[in-house]
């Protein structure tokens, strides 16, 4: 399944974007939200306060695209995976526990800010807002891929049943582990949690047990 590269001019503004949203999410670690303002993201990103929000609304929705990245990833690697019923299941697990890996301590260090922007979120309703619409925006990503996968006859319905529910394991994943100090890895992780959590929510889905 190939996309068409982005342009110069894309790749640039999507990079200004993921600066923006590091420095947000920085300095949300640092002094929380509230303690935060539009103007100190755009000066520790390096950039104007109306490039700032020429892509951001508000300071909380300046973390989406790295909220987002871990979706993308996962979507990626499920798109890459063989069409066919019998495969799916095991295709969900594998691209899940992949994208939800640690290889090297740059990903660690992504899901411990993850981890640190959901513990914000608790306390921060437009901030819970964003990673709500993150993941909403990823499963209606995600019913297309599902969709291929699945062929021509798959069920719409069980098509749209499973994207929410690979959706919401991941979801609900981070969720719990941001509560805990569990590691990156290993038992009590993301990728163990949401394994098991897809495992729950797919035990009766047609399109995934026949």
């Amino acid at each position: 399944m190939s996309t068409k590269p982005l342009s110069l001019t894309a790749r640039r503004k999507a990079a200004t974007q993921v600066d923006i949203a590091r420095a947000a999410a920085a300095l949300f670690t640092e002094h929380g939200p509230d303690g935060t303002t539009a103007e100190d993201i755009a000066e520790r990103a390096g950039v104007a306060l109306r490039t700032f929000y020429r892509y951001f609304r508000n300071k909380q929705d300046a973390v989406g695209p790295l909220l987002a990245r871990g979706a993308d990833r996962w979507r990626e690697l499920l798109a890459a995976s063989e069409p066919g019923t019998a495969g799916l299941p095991r295709a969900l697990e594998r691209a899940i526990e992949e994208s939800l890996s640690v290889p090297d301590a740059h990903a660690a260090e992504g899901l411990r800010q993850t981890r640190a922007l959901l513990r914000a979120a608790v306390a921060d309703p437009a901030l819970r807002a964003v990673w709500y619409r993150v993941n909403q925006e990823s499963e209606e990503k995600l019913i297309p891929v599902v969709a291929r996968l699945a062929g021509p006859d798959a069920d719409p319905l069980d098509v749209r049943l499973t994207a929410a529910a690979a959706t919401d394991a991941i979801r609900v994943a981070l969720e719990t582990w941001a509560e805990t100090d569990a590691d990156t890895s290993g038992p009590g992780s993301p990728a163990e949690l949401a394994v098991r959590c897809l495992r729950e929510l797919v035990g009766g889905m047609r399109l995934l047990t026949g």
